[in-house]
């Protein structure tokens, strides 16, 4: 009888949890895709003092082991989740490797801040991913502990993740996922990105961000550089993989300066494949057509013990890598 009491309670117990995961992320949308699902969901953050919307990608087939290995996608100026989700071609790639996606928000979006959507660059859809330190923004915006910390930490306890993650993103957040890699060694197994601003204290975009979010010391915004990071990083050097489009309007500009990244990984022996796609734009045409080669390049590091495979499946040698680096400083 006791027994059978004991049963019970940890029945209760098991059904009251389950009721405050349920009550804390609440399911938006769901859809099946490449024999997987892809849902998007939204949260309760601490880091941000509000709601969050993300999307996760599980696979079809059963994970080896205790979970999946997660990819990170970090998205863009003025985008959501849903941009990558709709638009980024990732899903055939990452349901052939095995790998959960991740596609969290750009910034905090119900914190109601003063000026927070008057420009497309700034505040909503724009953050940066840093952890803000002026005094109207630091409240609410702290992206970077909660991509690095409170999402990964909210995806352990509930989705089969096994704890080992790459990241990547494209323009502004591929600046933000080589920052999270480069001030947090060891975390990340591997990272890329699609165009991303590559050394922000020296572009517009990076200028009015880092001013507004972290005020006017420059030394502190060499702590949100991925250009600055990657001549102190202590961490293991693995090769960072970035594509850049030829025909991009904002390369053009010099909103995303990848000479001088690379130019710093190579004073730091950092090694860097930036490759410079001929003819390509900022846009998720681009981005499409080179996912499937991201996704293999992190399957690489995230199941180190399995051979890597083609954009077909077929098995290749381990001496298989991206192509070296065609950005020059």
């Amino acid at each position: 009888l006791e027994r059978e009491r004991e049963s019970e309670r940890a029945s209760e117990r098991t059904n009251s949890d389950s009721a405050r995961i349920m009550e804390a992320m609440k399911e938006l949308c769901s859809t099946k895709v490449f024999g997987g699902t892809i849902t998007e969901y939204s949260h309760v953050s601490k880091s941000v003092g509000g709601s969050m919307h993300f999307g996760v990608f599980l696979p079809g087939t059963k994970p080896q082991g205790e979970g999946y290995p997660a990819l990170f996608y970090l998205s863009g100026l003025t985008c959501s989740p849903k941009n990558c989700i709709q638009k980024g071609g990732a899903f055939e790639a990452a349901a052939k490797a095995g790998i959960m996606l991740v596609f969290p928000d750009t910034s905090p979006r119900d914190c109601k801040i003063d000026g927070d959507r008057e420009s497309w660059d700034f505040g909503v859809a724009a953050s940066f991913y840093v952890n803000a330190t002026e005094s109207k923004w630091k409240e609410h915006y702290q992206m970077f502990t909660y991509v690095t910390e409170e999402l990964p930490g909210f995806i352990m306890k509930n989705f089969p993740f096994n704890g080992r993650m790459s990241i990547t993103g494209h323009s502004m957040g591929g600046h933000g996922a080589l920052v999270c890699y480069l001030k947090s060694p060891g975390k990340y197994q591997s990272v890329s990105a699609f165009a991303p601003i590559c050394n922000p204290s020296e572009c517009p975009w990076g200028v009015k961000a880092f001013t507004g979010y972290l005020g006017g010391d420059r030394k502190e915004w060499a702590n949100w550089d991925a250009t600055e990071l990657v001549k102190t990083f202590k961490g293991e050097k693995k090769t960072i993989l970035i594509d850049q489009g030829t025909e991009d309007g904002f390369y053009k500009k010099k909103q995303l300066l990848p000479e001088a990244f690379v130019s710093a990984c190579k004073g730091a022996a950092h090694p860097v494949s930036c490759r410079m796609q001929d003819g390509y734009d900022h846009s998720y045409f681009f981005i499409s057509t080179f996912m499937a080669d991201h996704i293999r390049f992190h399957a690489k590091s995230l199941f180190p013990n399995r051979a890597p495979v083609d954009a077909h499946g077929n098995v290749l040698s381990r001496k298989y890598d991206i192509q070296a680096c065609s950005c020059s400083a």
